[in-house]
Formats: structure tokens, C-alpha cells, sequence
């Protein structure tokens, strides 16, 4: 796998290995937001600074962190002594002129060794064939000319931020062969080192031994996946190849076959990921035929069938677009059929910013725009259910969006739940998650679930308020990261290329769960469970901290007792850590619609911004009620500062699904339903 990129030639002094240190954790400094401008570093480790005392010092970098011991091997990727035979090398011990990039960054520079990481390869080739991904991730600034001191680093989307992992370049080998990946060319050692920081980041290259290119995509770019089954494929299936190959997607495919990496007679191997490296549609003979180009990571191995090198095909092709397209050469890449890639590939990878892969058809020129959460979700579900209670279901994160742009024929919506791995493995897709989407009411419109990391979807949806539910299908948390894309259609004629721009919603909302375990510990005075007099405390010191949230008026003892009450499934007159949790996230959701819809920043809603606020939170109402509303919750003006609203708006929500639970009700409130709720919501 190959980058577009030449290092440059400097002077430098060449340290010796003799001369190396380890440097741990004196040097560690403290990391940063998680942007590409402002990135986390992986283990608290500083490049920049880590290098200049190397450099300052004489000394070769030696990583404490991921030691050149067995333990960064992983105890069962060999037998225990092939183990205790590896051997570590640094670059220039191997070779007399060492470089890191020779003649560009390609595909065609990696050829895959002991450890079964097709899948990270796959990826990877595909990521140097998008030199705008590639930049994230393989710095410039290190090589073995100038300031060489023995250690390099790269850069990886790691749950929702971009993290820079920090490595030397001592190799494992064993009997005097690369354990990992080695360069097709001797010198050029861009890939195993890349591969090295990628185990680092996974805890070991043991963790690499096996894996998903769905998940290595998205590690690689940040950006958002989608898998296709060819054995089910979509009708459009064609449209989005096309889609993605024109909007320069990242795509692999894989193989399925319980004897995994067997080679077949046709070429193709059993249980492997390979990369898409193009699409075309090409004139055969008297006709059309879509083809697809692919790349096994081996670096050898070949379709053998039609379209594949030296395949009678190829003659019926006119010279020019032979001349392009056709590369007799063993180097593991080769073209086939859309219908033979259907036939023995099973499974499709697609991956960009946005879904751009998405957008085809009649479709006018359109942006994505995507909302983010970070939250831990409590269990209280179970995956897979037909049907579910209003009432648990209020209990529940729920996270809202809002459908404009509609066209029956186009998908306009895709949601992806990425499942938070345990420390440094990727074990999270032991636990099988997914997500509802349900309307205004509580019935659930969409479900999907999957023993995956990333469990991810594309729907069209009609306009309207949507809801969607994180779930589990054990009892227990998890924590997890939530993207809501929606298409905007963009008719200001800009032009389509490059077509992955993510526009924020306002901002990219970060909903940090994990704060409120820590706020509600500081007022459980080291107790289980906090009474309304310490949620009254709680709510008036931390909710109101903002000066226009404040100026609508403190939460009351029985504004607090009466909030209790709602959500203490317990019935003890105290919340648990789990019941504040919800509460915690329903405030979360109230606070942000409060500011959106105080439009003036006057810290109070009128009545027709406090009707938005409730339709903004998936709910409906009429006049009638509206007005009882403002009247009981409001001041003298019938403005409603934002306590009165989060009491409000926790009853109204509580009463309305508990409604619909007894009535079986719609989205629209039947007169009963209004009776009813106007009493409870004006007692």
C-alpha cells in the first residue's frame, strides 16, 4: 500500500543503537481536545518533546509504554517459543539507508506477513489511495535523515477523537524475518511502522490478529461506513458504487469461508479482506459491463476468472481504454465482473467523511450535516424486542433530529452507534448493540442491531421530529458513540468536488455522560442515593451555572420533590446513580432546546417559543393545553424561565407516554387525552 508523498533528503547525524534510552513517563504531558488541530496524545506522550531530548541527549528513543518485549507481541499470536525468538531491530540495524517513504506512498508497497491483519491492510490500502485521509494520519515531519533520534508517530480516530500515538522503530522479527508487515522494497518503512503504532493503540499486535476493515476504515479517517451484504445487495447497489468511486470513498470488500485465507482455484481466498481500488463501466463487444478493480494485501494472488489478467475479455476492448485500465502483473490486483464480485465476495465496505456514497440519482447538490453524542447508556432494554413500554422507553437516552429534506427515492439518513471498546483491546463487539428510531409516539418505526463495534445504517425517512434510542442486549452499561447524518439539499451551485464536508448542527454537540457520575457523588455526601433537599442543591449549583439559564428563577424544594417523584422508580423518595443518570440526560436535552429556542437570550420562553421547545422534543400539544401550560409553569407575562420549563417539560413528557401506554395512542392526542393531561399538567 502506497502514499503519494516523497521524503525529502536532509543532513543529519545518525545516532547509534548503543547510544538508546528508555524515555517513559517522565516525559508525558497533557493531552489535547481531539481535533486534527488540537490532538490527544496517546499515553500522554508528546512527540515534539519526547524527540528534542532525544536529540538533545544523544540517545535513541525506547518506548516504556510498548515495550520491545512479548507483551507488545501478545501471549497467544505464537507458540511460547517462537515468542521468547523474536528479536527487535530498528531500521538501521536492517538496512545501511533507511527510508521512510521511497517514490510515493502506495498500495503496491505492502505485503502482508505472519500476523492475520488483512483486514487493517485492506483498509489501509485504500487510504493511500486518498491522499486527503492520508496526511491525517502519516505526519511529515519525521524520518531517518534529519533529526532522526528513533522515534516516529501517527495519528488515529480513536472513539470519536483524533489521537496521536507516539512509537520507536524497533521491529519484531523472528528468524530473521518480519513478524508484521514488510515493504516490498527493502528500505521503505512506512508500513511497519504504521502498523506498529496501530497495534500500540490496540494494545498489542496480537489485538490485530483478526478484525473487522469496517473498523479500520473508520479508525483511519473518522468518517462514517456503511456495510453491504452481496448475497442481499440493495438494487442500487451499482448507483452507490458508482456514488462512492466518483465521491473518492474508502472501500473494501471480504471473503466469508470458515477455513479462513484458503486460496481457491479461481484465485480467491476464503475468509479475507481485500481493497476496492476502483469501479468502472467500460464498452464490451456490443454492450456495457460494469467491472471492479481489487487489491488482496498478500501482495500475489489473483482472480483467475473473466476480466482478470490475460483473461480474452481484454481483447474486445477498445486500445485506449485497454491501455488504462489493463496491468499484466502479479502484484495481487486485479479486474472482475459486477456480477463475479457479487458471486464470490460477500460483504461491501464503503466509508467517507460523510455518506456521499449516498448521493445519487436526480439529486441536486447536497451536504451532510451530522450531530454527535458520547453518552453511557444504562441497561433497561433488550436488543432485538418487537415491542417495548413508553414508560422504559422514556427511561432511556433518547436523541432527537429533525427530517426536512425528503425525497422518496434518495436516503436522507444514516445513524452509526459506535460501542466504546474495552482498554486497549477490540473486544466491544462481544456485546451486541444497536438502536431504535420511533416518532412523536412511542411506537418504534426502525430497529437494528448487531454483534459489531459499529453497528450503522442508512434510512429514508419523511419530514418530521425523530427520536433514537441507544440499546444493549445485556443488562449492562455501555458506553458509546452516536452520529445522526442527515442530508441538506444545497442549492447555491457550488461545485461537487471534494464531496465530504461535515457542517456542523449549530456545533457538534458532546453530551459527556460521565460528568454526572462525578456531580452526583460530590452531593451523595459519599452516599448511594441523593433526597430532593440534595437534588435541590445539585440542580441550583451545577444546572444553573449558565447566567441565562439562572435568570428564569432557582429550582424550589417542590419543583425538586415533584422531579423526584417522576423519575425515583423506586418509589423511596430518592434517586440512585442509574435514576439521575436519566434525569441528567432528559436536563442535557432540555438545556440545549432552551437555548435554541430563546431566540432573544432573554432566559425566558413566550408561549409561541415555548410551543417550538415542545415540538422541537418529539411531542405534540394544542392551543388549549399550551395555554394551561404557560399559565401554571409561567410568571405573570406567562413566560417560563428555564427551572419551570425542565419541571414542565419532565411531567409533560412523563404524562404524555404514559398515556399513550394505557391508550395505545398515535402521535396526535385524542380529547381525552388533552382532558386528561390538562388536569395532571395544571394540578
Amino acid at each position: 500500500m502506497k502514499r503519494e508523498r516523497r521524503d525529502t533528503k536532509k543532513r543529519g547525524t545518525m545516532l547509534s543503537p548503543k547510544s538508546s534510552r528508555r524515555l517513559g513517563q517522565d516525559w508525558q504531558t497533557t493531552g489535547a481536545a481531539g481535533s486534527l488541530q488540537n490532538l490527544k496524545k496517546f499515553n500522554n506522550q508528546d512527540f515534539s518533546l519526547l524527540r528534542a531530548s532525544c536529540l538533545s541527549q544523544g540517545l535513541l528513543f525506547e518506548d516504556a509504554t510498548f515495550p520491545a518485549h512479548v507483551s507488545s507481541i501478545g501471549p497467544n499470536l505464537l507458540p511460547e517459543d517462537k515468542l521468547w525468538r523474536i528479536q527487535w531491530k530498528r531500521p538501521t540495524e536492517l538496512q545501511r539507508n533507511p527510508q521512510l517513504i521511497m517514490d510515493g506512498v502506495s498500495r503496491f508497497d505492502i505485503m502482508q506477513g505472519e500476523i492475520g491483519n488483512c483486514w487493517m491492510l485492506a483498509a489501509l490500502g485504500s487510504l493511500t489511495l486518498q491522499k486527503r485521509f492520508l496526511e491525517n494520519v502519516l505526519p511529515k515531519d519525521q524520518g531517518f535523515q534529519d533529526d532522526y533520534a528513533g522515534i516516529f508517530h501517527f495519528r488515529f480516530w480513536h472513539f470519536g477523537d483524533w489521537v496521536d500515538v507516539v512509537i520507536d522503530d524497533r521491529l519484531p522479527l523472528l528468524n530473521g524475518r518480519y513478524l508484521s508487515v514488510h515493504p516490498r522494497t527493502s528500505n521503505e518503512f512506512w508500513p511497519s511502522l504504521l502498523e506498529k503504532a496501530y497495534a500500540k493503540l490496540w494494545g498489542s499486535y496480537q489485538n490485530l490478529h483478526g478484525g473487522y476493515i469496517s473498523n479500520a476504515l473508520v479508525d483511519f479517517t473518522g468518517g462514517v461506513q456503511v456495510q453491504f451484504s452481496l448475497k442481499d445487495p440493495p438494487s442500487d447497489l451499482q448507483k452507490i458504487l458508482k456514488a462512492a468511486d466518483r465521491s473518492q470513498c474508502l472501500m473494501g470488500c471480504s471473503t466469508s469461508g470458515q477455513l479462513r485465507n484458503i486460496e481457491l482455484r479461481n484465485g480467491i481466498v476464503q475468509g479475507h479482506a481485500y481493497t476496492v481500488t476502483g469501479a468502472t463501466k467500460i464498452r464490451y463487444k456490443n454492450g456495457w459491463v460494469y467491472i471492479i478493480r481489487i487489491w488482496n494485501p498478500w501482495g500475489h494472488g489473483e482472480w483467475k476468472g473473466p476480466w482478470s489478467d490475460e483473461s480474452p475479455e481484454w481483447d474486445h476492448v477498445e486500445p485506449k481504454y485497454k491501455e488504462a485500465l489493463y496491468r499484466e502483473k502479479n502484484d495481487g490486483e486485479f479486474w472482475m465482473s459486477c456480477e463475479n464480485f457479487q458471486e464470490h465476495f460477500s460483504w461491501l465496505y464503503i466509508c467517507n467523511s460523510t455518506p456521499t456514497f449516498l448521493d445519487f440519482g436526480d439529486q441536486n447538490r447536497t451536504t451532510w450535516t451530522v450531530d454527535r453524542h458520547i453518552s453511557q447508556q444504562s441497561p433497561a432494554l433488550t436488543a432485538g424486542r418487537n415491542n417495548y413500554s413508553p414508560g422504559t422507553l422514556l427511561r432511556k437516552s433518547r436523541y432527537f433530529f429533525k427530517v426536512t429534506d425528503y425525497d422518496p427515492k434518495t436516503y436522507n439518513v444514516v445513524i452509526s452507534l459506535i460501542q466504546k471498546h474495552a482498554a486497549n483491546t477490540l473486544d466491544a463487539q462481544k456485546l451486541k448493540t444497536g438502536f431504535l428510531i420511533f416518532r412523536e409516539n412511542s411506537k418504534v418505526l426502525k430497529q437494528d442491531f448487531a454483534l459489531a463495534r459499529d453497528v450503522t445504517n442508512y434510512f429514508i425517512l419523511s419530514p418530521g421530529t425523530y427520536a433514537v434510542i441507544p440499546v444493549a442486549s445485556e443488562d449492562q452499561e455501555f458506553e458509546f458513540l452516536l452520529r445522526i447524518f442527515l442530508k441538506n439539499q444545497d442549492y447555491n451551485g457550488e461545485p461537487d468536488f471534494p464531496l465530504s464536508p461535515v457542517l456542523p448542527q449549530d456545533e457538534l454537540r458532546l453530551n459527556q455522560d460521565s460528568l454526572y457520575k462525578t456531580i452526583f457523588l460530590r452531593y451523595a455526601n459519599q452516599g448511594s442515593t441523593i433526597d430532593a433537599s440534595q437534588l435541590q442543591q445539585l440542580l441550583n449549583e451545577e444546572v444553573l451555572q449558565d447566567e441565562m439559564a439562572s435568570l428564569g428563577g432557582r429550582f424550589s424544594f417542590d419543583s425538586c420533590r415533584g422531579i423526584l417523584a417522576l423519575m425515583d422508580l423506586n418509589s423511596n423518595g430518592r434517586l440512585t446513580l442509574q435514576e439521575f443518570g436519566s434525569l441528567w440526560r432528559h436536563l442535557a436535552k432540555y438545556t440545549d432546546i432552551f437555548k435554541r429556542e430563546d431566540r432573544n437570550h432573554s432566559g425566558f420562553l413566550d408561549v409561541s417559543e415555548l410551543k417550538s421547545a415542545i415540538l422541537t422534543a418529539g411531542l405534540t400539544i394544542n392551543e388549549h393545553l399550551l395555554r394551561l401550560i404557560a399559565l401554571r409553569y409561567g410568571d405573570a407575562t406567562r413566560r417560563i424561565g428555564f427551572s419551570d420549563f425542565a419541571c414542565c417539560m419532565l411531567r409533560l413528557e412523563t404524562m404524555t407516554y404514559a398515556f399513550q401506554n394505557l391508550a395505545e395512542g398515535g402521535p396526535q392526542l385524542s380529547m381525552t387525552a388533552v382532558e386528561w393531561l390538562t388536569l395532571v399538567m395544571y394540578s
